[in-house]
């Protein structure tokens, strides 16, 4: 008897008949001989609604009370799917994170899982129930409840896969599978039966919101197959292996895009070891994500540095990095919130030169302006203004081959 472990989406479980719909499936491989954990997350826009709730509330958000509030999202969706399940005699039990013992590290908001217990969860299992877990979510070292940050009901799931020996994940969410773009943005996109671990790690990375990368390093780390499917059609969708592509792949799988990021300038820096340390180590020490480091040619023994990190995190590091400006002599700090990063993605690119200046070459032959430049082994990633981002990606994803002759015709989820 197999073990699958099946996540769902906020909009997987949006109201009561899309979570009778997921009973509905859960119940169906049941009933084809599989053993079922379920990892859940907030229905529809709960999470949304709590922070606002909270902003209407207070200007003053302790991180360990934002944590015990927006857990609630997740324990109200296991109650639910474990009644519809019940309702279709399937016995199912509910467990919050911290009852399933994931235990993550103090990082309130962004924390990160440190060990999977699953006893409880392996018990059940055996018993013959179905089990229901609220994913986001585990109980720091602290004994405090934590959350894991976006994605984190992905990563729940993939640890819990890790930890119980499951033969498979499967993330189901409001898309088909992982496409070669984003359909909203490039409508000739494809949908991609198999993409490697490497690629799909390159791509969360690099932006795409279709996995959350946690969770794509958890599957890697632990060899744990995952299956990106749709909960409104339930067909087939990508998986996402260890397995590396075929030959006659394409070069490139994918064109990813992300307008979530900020570019921060900080102005004639002085020029001596030990500054770009002085800079980033309380961005770092602050969970502050930087992205794509750029530093200039030194001039009269001053240079610029240029990076990019989370509009999310712009709050955060305003304050540091003007304070860090000020105390190293810099001449100033410049924000632009109006970029794009646009990637190209395959594990194609170690055995394919001149890719980036094909790449490169798309770009000026569209008018498009590269600000900033980061490479991998299989990724090419490129900083533009935003206003650029359909056109720069619609014609990459055309000049590599990759269209799929028909534009985007499925159901396409809201932008979050």
């Amino acid at each position: 008897m197999a073990l699958i472990v099946q996540k769902y989406g906020g909009t997987s479980v949006a109201d009561p008949d899309r979570i009778r719909a997921v009973a509905e499936h859960v119940a169906f491989t049941r009933r084809h001989g599989n053993d079922v954990v379920v990892v859940v997350s907030a229905m529809g826009k709960t999470t949304d609604g709590l922070i606002k709730l909270a902003n209407d509330v207070s200007t003053t958000q302790p991180g360990r009370e934002m944590d015990m509030l927006l857990t609630t999202g997740e324990r109200i969706s296991m109650a639910l799917v474990s009644m519809a399940l019940a309702d279709l005699g399937v016995e199912a039990v509910s467990f919050t994170g911290s009852q399933v013992g994931i235990i993550t590290n103090t990082a309130h908001t962004k924390a990160k899982i440190l060990e999977v217990k699953g006893d409880r969860v392996r018990e059940a299992v055996a018993a013959g129930r179905v089990c229901v877990i609220a994913g986001f979510q585990g109980v720091s070292t602290d004994r405090e409840i934590t959350t894991l940050g976006r994605g984190g009901s992905d990563t729940t799931a993939v640890a819990l896969a890790a930890a119980l020996g499951a033969d498979a994940c499967e993330i189901y969410t409001d898309v088909t599978g992982v496409f070669s773009a984003d359909p909203r943005i490039v409508p000739q996109a494809r949908k991609l039966a198999h993409v490697n671990f490497d690629e799909m790690l390159e791509m969360a990375g690099a932006g795409s919101k279709v996995l959350a990368l946690r969770s794509v390093e958890f599957a890697r780390n632990h060899h744990v197959p995952l299956h990106v499917r749709s909960s409104f059609t339930w067909e087939p969708g990508t998986w996402v292996t260890s397995q590396e592509p075929n030959m006659e792949d394409p070069v490139i799988s994918g064109v990813v895009t992300d307008v979530s990021e900020a570019k921060v300038t900080v102005i004639a820096v002085p020029d001596r070891p030990g500054i770009s340390a002085t800079l980033f180590e309380p961005l770092a020490e602050a969970n502050v994500n930087v992205d794509m480091i750029v530093q200039n040619v030194s001039k009269d023994g001053t240079t610029d540095i240029s990076f990019t990190m989370p509009k999310a995190d712009m709050k955060v590091a305003e304050q540091i990095v003007a304070r860090i400006a000020a105390e190293i002599g810099a001449a100033g700090v410049n924000h632009n919130a109006d970029i794009a990063k646009i990637s190209l993605v395959g594990v194609g690119m170690k055995t394919s030169p001149g890719i980036a200046a094909k790449m490169f070459r798309v770009l000026a032959d569209n008018d498009v302006n590269i600000e900033m430049i980061s490479t991998s082994t299989i990724r090419i990633s490129v900083v533009t203004a935003a206003s650029d981002l359909e056109r720069a990606a619609r014609s990459l994803h055309t000049a590599f081959g990759l269209d799929s002759g028909q534009a985007y015709s499925a159901p396409l989820p809201e932008r979050k």
